[in-house]
């Protein structure tokens, strides 16, 4: 058995993708897409057709909403290969905008319905900051279920879980780009810092009963990927899950909740989390980069649309 089959016994497997060919390939549960990734996708041949059949039925709608009907066509798309959930993300611009977010986070949804969607298969993905946070809380009492991303420090953790959202994507590839550059260490198995950080976020829900799903996620290697096996789910990009699938070795698991592990809980509330991320040099660094980097991909991917509406 592959390293992959061994993996899914203990884990969710998700394909962090917006290429279809690669989520049938590997039979994922879910699937995970981000505006990179759906910018990456349809620079391919065999995906300019979603991107031109967004722009020809736009009918005069704004750049804007063509980016929601066509991030709504892959996931449509997406949810024929897999049997669980696919994770749209919310235009990072809004990452501190809560009312906004809540707004788009209505609509996607809203489009999702249309295209005979359920919103039990759908996950809106929010970046972690203090304002999406209350966004996704607001969003889950609708029953529209969010998916946290860009979390990279235990506080964002704790205040997602607090404000009962459906799933965090803990960052651990990016946690591990940061450490190794300001220390120069190349960090492996469970010394690796995101490896660490997703370990104490997986004890903290568990020791303290909270139902929020935790999916590690932005992995560098496949090492990092076996260190958190037993994770809720592990969301992994296409060519991390060729390795996996080309490689025997055995595969243990080696998460389990500890039910004496020594952990303080945080109380949390607007003045802690901004504090302690502003504690948190890594996680603060990372989590403004990443949302200048989702909103640059944005960018580029609504000018492409200008283009073709020309």
């Amino acid at each position: 058995m592959n390293q992959l089959e061994q993996l899914k016994q203990y884990t969710t497997v998700v394909a962090d993708t917006g290429d279809f060919q690669s989520i049938k390939a590997y039979a994922p549960q879910d699937a995970t897409t981000n505006p990179s990734l759906i910018l990456k996708a349809v620079q391919k041949p065999e995906y300019r057709p979603l991107l031109e059949k967004a722009v020809a039925d736009a009918n005069g709608a704004s750049v804007d909403a063509i980016v929601d009907s066509l991030l709504i066509a892959f996931g449509v798309e997406i949810l024929k290969y897999v049997p669980g959930r696919v994770s749209t993300e919310i235009d990072a611009a809004l990452s501190f905008d809560t009312e906004a977010t809540v707004a788009k986070g209505r609509e996607l949804i809203a489009l999702y319905e249309k295209a005979g969607v359920s919103r039990e298969r759908v996950l809106i993905k929010i970046a972690s900051t203090w304002e999406g946070i209350r966004a996704a809380e607001i969003l889950e009492k609708e029953g529209i279920h969010c998916n946290l991303t860009l979390l990279f420090s235990l506080c964002q953790a704790v205040a997602c879980a607090e404000a009962g959202v459906k799933l965090i994507s803990p960052f651990v590839g990016r946690i591990y780009d940061w450490y190794k550059k300001s220390t120069g260490t190349d960090y492996t198995g469970a010394d690796d810092p995101g490896v660490q950080s997703v370990k104490r976020i997986y004890q903290y829900y568990r020791k303290f009963g909270y139902q929020t799903e935790v999916m590690g996620a932005s992995f560098r290697n496949t090492s990092q990927i076996l260190e958190l096996a037993g994770c809720d789910l592990l969301t992994i990009s296409p060519d991390l899950l060729q390795k996996l699938a080309d490689t025997e070795a055995p595969v243990e698991r080696k998460l389990v909740a500890d039910a004496n592990a020594d952990i303080q809980k945080i109380a949390i509330d607007e003045k802690t989390f901004r504090f302690m991320l502003n504690e948190d040099a890594m996680g603060t660094e990372k989590l403004a980069e990443g949302i200048r980097a989702f909103v640059a991909d944005s960018i580029k991917l609504k000018k492409m649309i200008e283009e073709l509406l020309k």
